[in-house]
């Protein structure tokens, strides 16, 4: 995989501020968008826009695109097509489900969630306290690991226990949690199983059936697309859930799932970031070329982390946060500088042309947990090169001497 070839796709990498080109260390709060996103979208506005199901060309050309999406996205997740709904995020998903799969729990029933997550993947499920009377129980992290403590949250499961929500990986310190592990232990309790694939789904290759879980959600402007949600979803459960639905709409998986006329140039703009990643990997299928393009992805990533980690860790002044380069994470990292609030950090490399995001990344437990204000983020993606990693750490060093 040539990283060049990758980034003479992406306009926004022309981009120059103060004199310099920017290097983007933000992906992990959104990704750039190749000219095959935007064209993918501007083409069905164009020239095919219109709603479904109805007798006409460019209404049986929507059809077909939203299937072709469907297809393409159940691909990328090993999937079927009659699981994938889309929605206008995530957080929109999440509650969605949540208040469907509330309709068939009894007050006292037992929702588990982590501190380790974003909180799209826990106040979507303690809203249901206010609407059920489901009571949610929380699995802690390990604050010098940046990990969840399996065992304790094995030791929350009851008999009441309903669904474990968990993310795939942690969008504030890079942790990959052991999704298989905990899947066991939901299949063990007779649970459900809810993967939040946010942060995972732009740095390794998902597999529904490999991780075992029930429902798995991503959002495609972190991989590389259009600011917009998918769901995926066991068909038979997408297919009885009581989801909250107009009476006329359609009652057949996965469109009972989707409220309201879709962002269809966002649909298609999904798909074509899902074919973009798949043109630069190797194989005779779709699925087999995404492999190949993340197995690659994957070790580029894992470089730089190992750089960013060790010359980072030099700096006295500061603190990394989460798993080593040795334990399983994604090419994101968390730091603080002393005395530097993580905001001024930002500003100072902004003005280097290195953004990178700052805060609580609305992953606010994790930050609780570590005692901290607020974090310094910097995440890699497919078109990071070595030399935006050295200016990076050239402008932490600056910053931290100060």
């Amino acid at each position: 995989m040539s990283t060049d070839a990758i980034r003479k796709h992406f306009p926004a990498l022309a981009r120059v501020h103060n004199g310099k080109l920017v290097a983007y260390f933000d992906a992990p709060g959104g990704t750039q968008a190749p000219r095959q996103v935007a064209d993918a979208m501007n083409d069905y506005l164009f020239h095919h826009n219109a709603n479904t199901h109805w007798h006409y060309p460019t209404s049986a050309e929507t059809d077909a695109i939203l299937l072709s999406a469907r297809e393409t996205v159940a691909d990328f997740i090993n999937g079927s097509p009659t699981e994938i709904a889309f929605g206008a995020n995530m957080t929109t998903l999440t509650f969605h489900l949540g208040r469907a799969l509330g309709r068939m729990w009894n007050e006292g029933d037992e929702v588990i969630v982590t501190e380790l997550d974003h909180h799209a993947n826990v106040d979507a499920w303690r809203a249901l306290t206010v609407d059920r009377g489901i009571v949610v129980r929380t699995a802690r992290m390990n604050c010098d690991s940046g990990q969840l403590d399996y065992e304790q949250l094995e030791s929350l499961v009851t008999d009441r226990t309903k669904l474990i929500a968990a993310g795939a990986a942690s969008n504030s310190l890079g942790t990959i949690n052991d999704l298989q592990r905990i899947g066991k232990i939901a299949r063990d309790a007779n649970a459900l199983f809810f993967v939040d694939a946010v942060h995972y789904a732009p740095h390794a290759l998902i597999d529904v059936k490999e991780i075992g879980c029930d429902f798995l959600a991503c959002s495609a402007y972190k991989f590389y697309g259009p600011h917009i949600g998918v769901l995926w979803g066991k068909f038979e459960l997408l297919d009885t859930i009581p989801f909250p639905k107009l009476a006329p709409a359609p009652d057949y998986a996965p469109e009972r799932v989707e409220t309201g006329t879709q962002n269809h140039e966002g649909i298609a703009g999904a798909a074509a970031a899902v074919e973009f990643l798949a043109s630069f990997g190797n194989g005779a299928t779709r699925r087999e070329k995404l492999a190949d393009f993340f197995g690659s992805a994957h070790a580029a990533g894992a470089r730089f982390t190992r750089m960013l980690w060790d010359a980072l860790s030099t700096m006295k002044r500061v603190r990394l946060y989460g798993p080593p380069p040795t334990a399983p994470r994604t090419p994101t990292i968390s730091f603080t500088i002393d005395g530097i609030h993580a905001d001024d950090v930002a500003r100072a490399l902004a003005n280097e042309a290195l953004f990178a995001s700052s805060g609580d990344f609305y992953a606010a437990t994790v930050c609780e947990r570590l005692n901290v204000d607020a974090l310094l983020r910097v995440g890699c993606a497919c078109y990071t090169t070595e030399e935006d990693v050295q200016r990076l750490v050239e402008a932490v060093s600056r910053v931290a001497r100060e």
